[in-house]
């Protein structure tokens, strides 16, 4: 019965794209959580899976030249989001990173949330999921979200201007609607610091 489930686990995975995430309730429908811990467990013990951190696995992509690929930390973040049906936006200085204001990536990884706060730790690095209010949630700009939180993290006496020309050529990429959306969520210094912009993209 045990051999069964674990090939029906793996056979399930097998129907997705290397790189995928799965958690247990991915497999609900073939049988309980217990059984399906174990059969987990077992694919991971075989070299067939990889368990990223607690209740989460992926059959790794395999290249040639770099071995072994495992998913990134954003990749893992948005996987748990879309699980839990939850909003996510990277704050700190994960967002300074992404957007190129720092090379260093930070060992805590954080995002605000509209679950429950937690922390799961992802080899030597940690997700830490930050309850927010939802005006914090609310922007919709892949730049202009990283580029408000960055600021944020910053500082407004502590910005530098080599930061603030870097946001500003970053936010060129920026669909207009997105931008003057999650503006008027911003704080005012902000607002003044990076709405002047004129040269975005036109509305899609």
């Amino acid at each position: 019965m045990n051999k069964s489930i674990e090939i029906q686990v793996f056979d399930k995975i097998k129907k997705f794209q290397r790189g995928t995430l799965f958690f247990v309730e991915s497999f609900a429908s073939i049988t309980n959580a217990k059984a399906v811990n174990k059969a987990l467990e077992r694919l991971v013990i075989s070299g067939e899976l990889y368990r990223v951190a607690t209740g989460i696995y992926v059959r790794p992509v395999e290249d040639k030249t770099l071995g072994t690929v495992l998913p990134d930390i954003d990749s893992i973040a948005i996987a748990i989001a879309k699980r839990d049906k939850a909003r996510i936006i990277p704050t700190g200085s994960y967002a300074m990173y992404k957007l190129g204001l720092t090379t260093q990536v930070p060992m805590n990884v954080v995002y605000y949330t509209d679950t429950s706060a937690r922390k799961i730790k992802i080899g030597k690095q940690t997700i830490t999921f930050k309850k927010a209010s939802s005006k914090n949630l609310s922007a919709i700009g892949e730049i202009s979200k990283l580029a408000i939180q960055a600021l944020r993290t910053i500082g407004k006496d502590k910005v530098k201007a080599e930061e603030i020309k870097k946001i500003k050529e970053l936010l060129k990429k920026e669909n207009n609607y997105h931008l003057q959306h999650d503006l008027r969520l911003a704080p005012e210094w902000i607002r003044k610091l990076i709405g002047s912009i004129k040269t975005v993209k036109p509305n899609e």
